[in-house]
């Protein structure tokens, strides 16, 4: 049985690709800073979609931010649109519907856009019906005449004050700002595309994996030294990338369910068999690391982080990186004892430096999290302290 729904014609799709991924052979290109064996740093400050807890989520904006505070990576989700061009949005649907017809989220102003009104339409996403507006509707052109928006106004009302002023920015925008920055500041800044929804883009005929590799190949970025890790949470999407690329790849991993590969095809592992030896030997035939949900590190048992699991010495002894995924600085998102108060109110900022702390002395590899410059100042004194 083939293990990837639809393989053969991702493979025809990415035919043309293939003979610049060959490329992988192509000369690599000369060691220098970007490349350096010694990146990234233990522990590696990823920014979640960006400084997202600074400005909207997956914008120019909120990826300068990050990196003026010291991120390492910053982290694009892909999406891909009409005319196959990847762009960093959180969903493919960029607003969505309440039951009521009432708006219940949205990353850019397209319902309030009249001349798109018509693009309006429901679609099963990963078994989920949503009704609203979607990328890959839309060509670039079209893309880049709309606006991004704050998604959590209710948490992150500041943010919101932001809204409309910037674009949706491409994979390459995206690319071009890393190199750019990684020269300027003189220190290396990485990319971490996640790919959204890899079996959906597949069954419509717009596969996220070739067009990824064909543009880190064009940037001279499809190498296992490259600044890029590429993360998912299905599976069989970054097996077909690992028999193309060097790339480094992360194994997104959930507290419950199954990758949506699985659930599709009807068998594979869930998330709870992949995180047992067994399944972490399996990871790490195709993967450099996983990453999973921060409760899958450190429960949180009577409103207090306890103590950790063995998932990162589990990881680390079958070869993986952890990178646990996300710390936020807001009450919403906080144990309850690090809340500040009032403790009701979720746009406060409770104490997300201990957070931070907690999960570096659980012996991470690196972290996402929505603000980077808290967790600059824990892995700045975590290293002081160790000097």
């Amino acid at each position: 049985m083939d293990r990837f729904p639809r393989r053969r014609a991702l493979a025809l799709a990415g035919a043309v690709t293939g003979l610049l991924l060959a490329g992988c052979a192509a000369p690599r290109p000369p060691a220098t800073q970007m490349d350096a064996a010694d990146w990234p740093p233990r522990p590696a400050l990823i920014a979640h979609r960006g400084a997202s807890a600074l400005r909207p989520e997956h914008t120019l904006a909120a990826y300068r931010e990050a990196i003026a505070a010291g991120a390492d990576f910053i982290e694009p989700d892909l999406v891909i649109t009409r005319d196959g061009v990847l762009v960093a949005r959180h969903e493919n649907a960029i607003a969505i519907l309440a039951a009521d017809g009432s708006l219940k989220e949205a990353t850019t102003n397209v319902a309030d856009r009249p001349e798109f009104a018509s693009r309006k339409t429901t679609k099963t996403i990963d078994g989920q019906a949503i009704t609203g507006w979607f990328v890959e509707d839309f060509t670039l052109a079209e893309l880049k005449t709309l606006r991004a928006r704050e998604r959590i106004p209710a948490i992150r009302p500041s943010n919101a004050q932001f809204n409309d002023r910037f674009e949706v920015p491409t994979l390459q925008e995206v690319i071009d700002l890393a190199k750019a920055e990684s020269a300027r500041t003189g220190r290396t800044i990485g990319i971490y595309p996640e790919t959204k929804h890899p079996s959906y883009f597949q069954s419509i005929g717009l596969p996220l994996e070739p067009a990824l590799l064909r543009l880190l190949q064009d940037n001279g970025w499809n190498h296992a030294r490259a600044p890029v890790f590429v993360q998912s949470f299905e599976v069989e999407n970054l097996r077909w990338m690992r028999e193309r690329s060097t790339v480094r790849m992360v194994q997104l991993l959930a507290p419950q369910g199954r990758p949506y590969d699985s659930v599709a095809r009807g068998t594979g592992p869930g998330y709870a068999d992949m995180i047992t030896p067994a399944g972490l030997a399996a990871i790490a035939r195709y993967a450099q690391g996983i990453g999973p949900s921060k409760s899958m590190v450190i429960p949180v048992v009577q409103g207090a982080n306890a103590a950790p699991t063995s998932l990162v010495a589990d990881a680390h002894r079958a070869g993986l990186l952890v990178h646990p995924w996300t710390l936020r600085p807001e009450n919403a998102f906080l144990p309850l004892r690090l809340k500040s108060a009032p403790v009701g109110d979720g746009t406060q900022r409770g104490n997300a430096r201990a957070d931070m702390e907690d999960f570096l002395r659980a012996g991470i590899d690196g972290v996402f999290t929505d603000d980077p410059a808290v967790g600059r100042a824990a892995i700045d004194a975590l290293r002081a302290a160790k000097r």
